[in-house]
């Protein structure tokens, strides 16, 4: 399955070469304690790879966003590796920019895991789930920038009210623009 995985992000960021306006990738901290998420038992750290487009001109009513998809590897076994894909604002702020996205993650989690000491269930739910992220960053050259970066999964306890860990990464990336 992981491999699968990184292949499917691989294969869609090839499809796209013409659109696409910059390749990013980072290292994040995987499963981070935050009030969004509670312990599924992950830890470890992940590699996320991926591009995105260029502002989408046709968005313009919505802002322009930028399409992105990227694989994200864990470094644990049993870790949850994920592909996603979703669009992405970049929101100048001085010598910094914002960058809020939203999108959906396909992920190869346990259909159910349970904590042995609690009884919780600490699977994800769904096997489709929601992908929000912000970032913080800065350019460093005309092609070159870094961002401090959240992202989010979960399927927002719209499957079950009493069980959604989801799990938070935090990491820094870098971007290329091609």
């Amino acid at each position: 399955m992981r491999l699968s995985i990184l292949a499917a992000a691989l294969a869609t960021g090839l499809a796209v070469p013409a659109q696409a306006g910059e390749l990013f990738g980072g290292v994040y901290a995987h499963a981070v304690d935050t009030p969004f998420t509670f312990d599924t038992g992950e830890g470890g750290a992940d590699v996320q790879i991926g591009v995105r487009s260029d502002p989408i001109e046709a968005l313009r009513v919505i802002g322009k966003p930028s399409a992105h998809v990227f694989g994200s590897l864990n470094s644990e076994e049993g870790g949850t590796d994920f592909v996603a894909a979703g669009l992405s604002w970049k929101v100048d702020a001085g010598p910094v920019y914002i960058r809020p996205g939203v999108g959906l993650a396909l992920h190869n989690a346990p259909e159910l895991r349970v904590d042995p000491a609690t009884r919780i269930r600490t699977d994800l739910g769904s096997r489709v789930l929601f992908e929000p992220e912000i970032a913080i960053g800065t350019d460093l050259s005309e092609r070159v920038s870094v961002e401090a970066s959240w992202v989010h999964i979960s399927n927002a306890r719209l499957f079950n009210r009493e069980q959604n860990p989801g799990i938070d990464m935090m990491g820094v990336r870098l971007n290329w623009k091609i």
